[in-house]
């Protein structure tokens, strides 16, 4: 704990806070869905645990125009996600998607669907647990039921998992767009979301049971773990006096010199707030401040 916190002071902390519901962001979105709609787009609507991790995967490919994160499944009109995380309103946590069926098609966007979770989980996705994050696909019509309910049955039979597929099939009902700041949070939050996902335990699964070649074809998630090998292989540390400049003559010690510091005195030493630690030389993230 002194070591950790000792050292505290050599790293730029980002602070990450979710903004809070607003009338405005409750307008734009209504706004942008009129918009869709008006675009005489397909819509496909899939549960699959956390939503912030299932609108990546399906905006990735052509033909998918938006991805909306919200709530549906449940008998209340106008859920807050604070009555939906709490299990009591009847709701799942959904996403919406988009689409031209020119383009991509409804048994395409399945076999993503299936890419992205656990079907054989009933309580939940992954850390997440409670009915609100089961995973379920929702059918408008005959057609799509049918084209659900043979991927499930052929899913059973591929051998891939020991235990029965869980995922609901269900008629789709009123789907509820989520506040504002849940939407895209992959790319308006991305460190909380890749130290949420990477904590999560769902990659850890998904690579067990897909073989890198498949989860290429259907998530975001090796692609932005491409780009990341790329930043780090060409990174290339600053020169002595580049570093001289940028760091405080403490920090410039300390991380070039091999110096130390005085314990409990610095700026981050009693820090109480959720953020990320990043290296003060490369930017390299380096723990979360939940790690203390």
């Amino acid at each position: 704990m002194k070591k950790l916190k000792k050292y505290c002071s050599l790293f730029l902390l980002t602070f990450l806070f979710a903004c809070s519901h607003s009338s405005s962001g409750e307008a734009t979105m209504k706004e942008a869905t009129k918009n869709l709609n008006a675009q005489n787009l397909e819509t496909a609507t899939f549960a699959g645990g956390c939503f912030w991790c299932m609108e990546g995967p399906f905006e990735a490919h052509e033909g998918v125009a938006e991805v909306l994160s919200g709530y549906t499944g449940g008998k209340k009109a106008n859920p807050t996600y604070e009555e939906v995380s709490s299990g009591r309103s009847g709701h799942f946590e959904a996403i919406q998607i988009f689409y031209n069926p020119q383009k991509i098609s409804y048994q395409e966007l399945l076999d993503i669907f299936w890419m992205q979770v656990d079907p054989t989980d009933a309580g939940g996705q992954f850390v997440d647990r409670g009915d609100q994050y089961r995973s379920a696909i929702f059918y408008k019509n005959e057609k799509e039921k049918q084209l659900a309910e043979a991927s499930k049955t052929a899913l059973e039979k591929s051998g891939r998992y020991s235990k029965p597929i869980a995922t609901l099939i269900l008629p789709a009902s009123t789907f509820y767009s989520a506040e504002q700041y849940h939407q895209d949070y992959y790319k308006s939050n991305p460190i909380r979301y890749k130290f949420y996902r990477s904590r999560s335990g769902r990659d850890d699964y998904l690579d067990k049971v897909w073989t890198k070649e498949e989860r290429k074809a259907s998530s975001t998630h090796h692609i932005e773990e491409e780009k990341a090998k790329n930043m780090s292989s060409t990174f290339h540390k600053p020169s002595d006096e580049e570093l001289k400049k940028k760091l405080t003559p403490l920090q410039y010690n300390v991380t070039q010199k091999d110096g130390t510091e005085r314990s409990f005195d610095n700026e981050y030493w009693n820090n109480h707030r959720d953020g990320i630690y990043v290296d003060v030389v490369s930017g390299e993230v380096l723990f979360s401040s939940k790690d203390k």
